[in-house]
């Protein structure tokens, strides 16, 4: 199927239909369209044009467009809609994406939506979902599953099953439970096939299978559906009983925002922001690591101001200073990536000496070539032998220290329980530039004996 692209000939004729409130036009227009690409369009309009279509579209259609549209564009849309519309939307929608939902109303709004809600064990799933923190399995799970008696026998599983499938878009798997709901395993749909009708559910499920506790961390919970190739997982409580289910999309969703964050904090960026924010949201997200790059550069400027004197005497020693500072923090932000992520991965799970001995020879040999590049370039230009070779030492010492803090670094950030993206930006390459220019002076005047 092709991809959808907004034209403006079709902005035009939608402005037309709501200007004229032609509504049967705007469906015939719309209804044929997938929920995604109708919100994209709606981002394209204002506000007021965004929700006078919302409002003409049916609430079967409307529900599922609302999961997709900006964050502001959506929080504009339902402060204009009432309760009960709101809760007719919800009720379209699954456990998950509506608590989502309801999790951005205020707490007097959210409350008046839930009391409207038509489907009451829909309401009572809502609230439990409600009561975990969104970066956990029982955040991002669903509560519509298709489970099973262990006590049952094939027959009798087939007609429930038929019953709970009504309510799912989609069955990924189907779980075997005992009389106290506690999670036992899994049917496999063949064996259900080419079983007898009279067998029971106990004697042919599998009872090998991976599962999650509700306050498992999202981003944990990924792993291990990434780890073991799984399309959903099942959830269980401190008593180890089924109450609900996570799907491969809501761990994508987990993936995708994980991965934007990494990247923020990678480029010094400390709040989570997106290009739509306000400037003061976008400054607040920004300064503080620029503050604290600007004090960590005047303090490497102090370290240079100090060996004034022995750059005077040896110039070429000051030209090569942002060479040393770039080549550094290069080395030690590549060595920082590869070990986030392999922290995030699961295929670094602690300090190792054998990978950072790896690291360190790659530093070594990456450092030699470029430092003898540098000592012939140098050579020729020059001829400074002398000065040139401490300049290409002093290199070759700073790039295995960068590649070295590199690893170090993020390993210890991860011990202590904090984001070790950090230090795959602004961290590295300041402190590099600090201590680089300490190490490379130093080295420079022990070899040149000033």
């Amino acid at each position: 199927m092709e991809e959808f692209k907004i034209s403006k000939e079709l902005i035009l004729q939608l402005g037309e239909f709501i200007q004229s409130k032609n509504d049967q036009q705007l469906e015939v227009l719309l209804n044929d369209m997938h929920h995604a690409d109708i919100a994209e369009i709606l981002d394209e309009l204002d506000f007021d044009q965004a929700t006078y279509i919302f409002k003409v579209l049916d609430s079967e259609k409307t529900a599922e467009i609302l999961l997709e549209l900006e964050d502001d564009l959506r929080e504009n849309i339902l402060s204009r809609l009432s309760p009960k519309e709101i809760a007719e939307e919800l009720d379209e929608l699954e456990t998950n994406d509506a608590a989502d939902i309801i999790g951005e109303l205020s707490k007097e709004k959210k409350a008046e939506v839930i009391s409207e809600l038509q489907d009451v064990e829909h309401a009572k799933d809502i609230v439990e979902l409600l009561r975990y923190k969104e970066d956990t399995a029982g955040g991002i799970m669903h509560k519509e599953l298709v489970k099973v008696n262990e006590n049952w026998n094939v027959l009798t599983c087939v007609k429930e099953m038929r019953i709970q499938a009504e309510n799912i878009s989609r069955v990924h798997s189907i779980y075997v439970v005992d009389d106290e709901d506690r999670l036992k395993g899994r049917l496999s749909l063949k064996d259900l096939l080419t079983t007898s009708t009279r067998t029971n559910i106990s004697d042919v499920y599998i009872r090998k299978l991976n599962s999650v506790n509700v306050d498992t961390e999202d981003v944990e919970v990924a792993r291990i559906m990434q780890k073991y190739d799984l399309e959903a997982i099942p959830v269980v409580d401190e008593l180890g009983r089924l109450v609900g289910r996570i799907t491969i999309d809501d761990i994508v969703d987990v993936i995708k925002d994980e991965a934007e964050k990494d990247y923020q904090l990678a480029a010094g960026i400390t709040n989570d922001v997106e290009s739509s924010d306000t400037v003061l949201e976008l400054m607040k997200a920004r300064l503080p690591w620029l503050l604290i790059g600007m004090v960590i550069e005047i303090i490497a400027s102090k370290v240079l101001e100090g060996n004034q004197t022995t750059g005077q005497q040896y110039f070429t020693l000051m030209i090569f200073v942002p060479l040393l500072s770039a080549t550094a923090g290069n080395i030690g932000v590549q060595a920082s990536a590869i070990v986030v992520q392999g922290l995030a991965n699961g295929t670094l799970k602690q300090y190792s000496r054998q990978y950072l001995s790896k690291e360190l020879s790659v530093a070594m040999i990456s450092g030699t070539i470029i430092s003898l590049f540098l000592f012939l370039y140098h050579s020729l230009m020059y001829q400074q032998y002398l000065v040139g070779f401490a300049i290409s030492i002093s290199m070759l010492v700073v790039i295995v220290f960068a590649a070295t803090l590199g690893v170090l670094v993020p390993l210890f950030l991860y011990r202590r329980k904090i984001d070790p993206a950090i230090a795959t930006g602004p961290f590295i390459t300041t402190t590099n530039d600090v201590f680089g220019i300490m190490i490379y002076f130093g080295i420079a005047r022990l070899i040149l004996g000033y």
